[in-house]
């Protein structure tokens, strides 16, 4: 034990570059073992055999459950209180607190390594502890990351094969580069003590991210983004500081192919909030003729500068861990073609003949259901029978209308980037920014009502700057400026617009959305391309020829700007852009300014 513990200490005190990126993951991974004193070692190799092997020791133990009906397909449930990200116990452990900014959560890392040290000495005890090398984007680009998790979770393993590109297949890419996350449900099993089936320590949570050190260490929670580091941990947290440091982005932001009758080809970059749509609008089937649509991510976006000054993007992971609830041959067929085989699914309810179900997936729930609490479930209950934040885990490959490009070593060039939230009332449908940072502005003015993908309460309005309220990992008035700082690194930068699916009048929407969300995009495709017409607006460019050939809507209703209702808009995102003090950039206030002033001038025009 004094060893490994004069290792991290020398770990703590050296640069990573001199430390972690040179280490010896062999070595490290004794260390790790040393540390935590598994029953057995597993070292990955990201078979298919070894997937359905563990899965198999799962089924017998109670915590995973064959599908009847969807072949090679399982079925688990959570602990009732380990459903969805835990924020209230994410840190981001930095140096210097100002790094970390006053959206995150910070610990300082001596304190933090110190605690977690004691968490993590003997917790996998009589566990097994997993090895998964991993690579976050296509093998052999120099967008991508390679990854070590160390787990106790089979759980994990299962989830990272889908969701990575994992095992010896990353091996011959590993040169002295990788990040380190190690994983724990903080469950360890004494000699004779019964296992549980679904490990976790609501008591001791943490899921913690050293940027300097370019490290991941996170115990208690088995659930989504808590454990899955590939994901939300790597992929957001440590890489937006990886590409703070080396110039491009790390976003959460879907990446979508558009082509148009014609043939032509665009890539489009969204971001929006979690559970407001992303997947839906990355697997869209258009309804109007002729245009297509080729699903290149879903979730996350890495971007960066083109040598021909575009920007390019890749999609880091490998598989969709997608939200259940909503999700139907209506709103997203494609996404329930993905999951008709070989899909894991969480916390949705159970049908009797060995299927699933989640609200929204037909009219009426079958009978008998069991829930996603593994109880006997009636429509009388009151509750949910599968959690609104139930998930499904599957290859993207498995998608139908997926991008060969999303393969592509060196990215695809984007043209247009798309903001938005889900806002019931003001925010028109659609507008254009009136340059790179207006854009950069609309970004950081993203407010939108929450969902059940993090734990709390839901339909509360809170803002969420780039969707990435919950997974930059520093201080995100120097992430406005990062944003800012890009327009000097390209030549061709892609236009910038926001759109707002969500608006209601009498609780009803306005936009009917999914498939005919394609009119937007038309219109965006257009714009990129100089042909279709807009008019400025106090907010930004309205479209004034959205192609509406066979639908019916109220445009008036869409598209009204209350400019004494924007300007209280205008109040709140002041005090709350006071929240980023010095850090934040002179043209985010520019931008709000000049809002303010348009607004003003709109209704002194109608006196």
């Amino acid at each position: 034990m004094a060893l490994l513990e004069r290792r991290l200490k020398n770990w703590r005190k050296t640069p990573f570059q001199r430390t972690l990126l040179t280490m010896d993951y062999q070595q490290w991974i004794k260390d790790i073992a040393f540390l935590t004193k598994p029953k057995f070692i597993h070292i990955c190799d990201g078979s298919d055999k070894e997937f359905f092997s563990i899965a198999q020791e799962m089924v017998q133990k109670g915590s995973l459950f064959p599908l009847k009906k969807r072949p090679n397909s399982f079925w688990c449930h959570s602990h009732s209180d380990d459903v969805a990200r835990v924020e209230e116990h994410t840190f981001i452990c930095s140096k210097n607190r100002t790094d970390a900014g006053p959206t995150n959560n910070w610990r300082d890392p001596n304190e933090m390594h110190a605690l977690l040290q004691n968490l993590f000495n003997g917790c996998m005890e009589g566990r097994t502890m997993y090895v998964i090398p991993y690579c976050m984007g296509p093998l052999g680009s120099k967008h991508s990351k390679i990854g070590f998790e160390i787990t106790d979770s089979p759980y994990v393993v299962l989830n990272m094969k889908l969701m990575t590109r994992m095992g010896q297949q990353v091996l011959p890419f590993l040169k002295d580069e990788f990040v380190p996350g190690v994983h724990s449900v903080g469950m360890p099993l004494k000699a004779g003590e019964k296992d549980v089936r679904w490990p976790c320590n609501l008591e001791n949570r943490y899921i913690a991210h050293f940027p300097e050190e370019r490290s991941i260490w996170s115990y208690g929670s088995g659930y989504g983004g808590n454990a899955l580091l590939g994901k939300k941990c790597l992929a957001l947290r440590i890489a937006s500081v990886m590409a703070r440091d080396e110039m491009w982005l790390a976003e959460h932001m879907l990446i979508m192919a558009l082509t148009n009758p014609e043939g032509e080809k665009k890539y489009i970059a969204a971001a929006f909030p979690s559970a407001c749509g992303k997947t839906n609008l990355a697997m869209l089937t258009p309804t109007l003729p002729g245009w297509k649509v080729e699903c290149v991510g879903d979730d996350i976006a890495w971007i960066r500068p083109g040598t021909d000054g575009r920007l390019y993007a890749v999609n880091p992971e490998a598989g969709y861990f997608g939200v259940a609830p909503g999700t139907s041959y209506k709103t997203n067929p494609n996404a329930m073609n993905t999951i008709s085989h070989d899909t894991l699914f969480t916390n949705v309810a159970l049908t009797d003949d060995g299927d699933v179900w989640w609200e929204g997936l037909s009219p009426e729930p079958p009978q008998p259901l069991t829930s996603w609490l593994g109880t006997p479930w009636h429509p009388d209950d009151g509750q949910p029978a599968a959690h609104p934040n139930a998930r499904f885990t599957v290859s993207a490959k498995q998608c139908p209308i997926y991008a060969s490009e999303a393969d592509d070593p060196k990215g695809v060039p984007i043209s247009a980037i798309i903001f938005g939230g889900r806002r019931n009332q003001d925010v028109p449908l659609i507008f254009e920014s009136f340059s790179w940072q207006h854009g950069v502005f609309l970004g950081a003015s993203i407010s939108s009502e929450t969902t059940a993908a993090a734990k709390g309460s839901v339909g509360q309005l809170r803002h969420d700057p780039f969707a990435m309220l919950p997974f930059c990992g520093y201080h995100m008035g120097d992430y406005f400026n990062h944003w800012l700082e890009m327009a000097k690194h390209c030549l061709h930068l892609p236009k910038i617009y926001y759109v707002n699916w969500f608006r209601k009048e009498n609780n009803n929407y306005l936009w009917p959305g999914f498939g005919e969300n394609c009119r937007v995009l038309k219109w965006i495709f257009e714009r990129t391309s100089g042909r279709a017409q807009a008019q400025s607006s106090p907010l930004g460019y309205i479209p004034t020829d959205l192609d509406l050939t066979g639908l019916t809507v109220e445009l008036n209703k869409l598209f009204a700007i209350n400019p004494n209702v924007w300007l209280q808009e205008v109040a709140k995102l002041r005090d709350y852009f006071k929240t980023f003090g010095d850090p934040l950039p002179k043209g985010i206030i520019e931008e709000l300014n000049q809002l303010q002033n348009r607004l003003e001038s709109t209704i002194l025009g109608t006196l």
